[in-house]
């Protein structure tokens, strides 16, 4: 539709043509002929307008040249004649270019909105509350028309408590896709039946190095997902956190004062069991009430302004917060200040995502005294 409204605001391109051929055979002399220019116009109209339009292009077209050409005196079957044929050769020609282009665009139209059907099914959106926190959600590919790539992330209630995945695998396209789903799929299952993060890693490393046996090439020893994990405690005071080379969860407090929860040592992406084992730490911190949990991949901490400086989301959350209590007379909500993040991200990097860019918010209860406030 938005794609529809654009050609349609530009439907007088081929009036223009028309008009820049007149004034153009007017003013200069006879042995001057416009009629190049009005050949063109139908085949500017094919791409702008429907069949009704190119065919009224055409038929004016043809009457501006029969009427320039009688004003200078050079109707003939050696000239007139054949740029009138000429031109209605052209808009039938043109009709065809439309009807072309229409199927290309609705069978492309038709894929997107498979695309959008796939992504949502790989990708659901999470619950805008569950175990009492409030969360929200936001996908930005870099591929705009692929809707879906290689970063993902869930939110599951499990009876060890509700848990959090979020990672980045390697790689592009299809099969990156495909390696989104079973990193899913093998934490959907693990989620509900590992009682603790290691043992819950553990599974997931199980599952890849089964899918790494099934594959050939680079993908089955160097296939890899950097990702963070976390568990949040049933009373929701702390959240424990197992960070895979994934960019660390962000605490957002709702005074606008933002902290990296860095990993207390460095471990490698899941998926790399064939190389080696290293411990994976599980961290603990404390979660103030009405604090709010950014889970991100490195598509936003990686985006860059057109000088090369990266992105500093440490930086611009507080403002980004401060800014919507100034308007709005009140600290963001999740989707709030995702939405915000989401925007000012693009205005660093002036419209240009270079990775797909995942992020998740989850806030804690606010504290009871605020229980009446909205």
């Amino acid at each position: 539709m938005r794609d529809f409204k654009r050609r349609m605001g530009r439907a007088w391109v081929p009036w223009a043509v028309i008009v820049v051929a007149v004034v153009a055979d007017v003013v200069t002399p006879t042995a001057v002929t416009s009629a190049p220019l009005l050949i063109a116009a139908p085949v500017v109209a094919a791409s702008l307008t429907g069949p009704v339009g190119i065919l009224l292009v055409g038929v004016v077209a043809m009457g501006a040249h029969a009427g320039l050409a009688a004003l200078d005196h050079t109707f003939g079957w050696e000239h007139g004649a054949a740029s009138q044929t000429s031109i209605a050769a052209v808009t039938g020609l043109s009709l065809w270019l439309n009807h072309s282009l229409h199927r290309q665009h609705s069978l492309a139209h038709r894929a997107w909105r498979t695309a959008e059907v796939a992504q949502r099914a790989v990708l659901p959106d999470p619950p805008e509350r569950l175990g009492g926190l409030r969360i929200a959600a936001w996908y930005v590919p870099a591929d705009r028309e692929a809707l879906i790539g290689g970063d993902l992330y869930l939110v599951q209630d499990t009876p060890f408590g509700l848990r959090v995945l979020i990672g980045d695998v390697r790689g592009k396209g299809l099969g990156a896709v495909a390696a989104v789903s079973m990193n899913l799929g093998a934490f959907r299952y693990a989620a509900d039946h590992a009682p603790d993060l290691p043992q819950l890693v553990e599974a997931m490393e199980a599952a890849l190095r089964a899918e790494g046996a099934r594959r050939r090439g680079l993908d089955q020893t160097e296939g890899f997902t950097t990702a963070v994990i976390a568990e949040f405690d049933r009373d929701l005071s702390h959240v424990r956190v197992i960070n895979q080379g994934h960019p660390p969860p962000l605490l957002h407090h709702r005074d606008g004062h933002t902290v990296a929860l860095e990993p207390s040592s460095e471990a490698p992406p899941l998926g790399l069991t064939s190389l080696g084992t290293w411990p994976a730490p599980v961290d603990t911190f404390a979660l103030p009430p009405a604090a709010m949990l950014l889970f991100v991949t490195d598509g936003l901490t990686e985006a860059r302004d057109p000088a090369g400086s990266f992105y500093q989301p440490l930086e611009r959350l507080p403002h980004l917060a401060g800014r919507h209590l100034r308007r709005h007379g009140g600290p963001p909500g999740p989707a709030e200040l995702l939405d915000a993040l989401v925007h000012d991200v693009s205005r660093h990097s002036a419209g240009r995502a270079h990775d797909d860019q995942a992020l998740l918010a989850l806030q804690c209860p606010s504290p009871p005294e605020d229980a009446g406030s909205p």
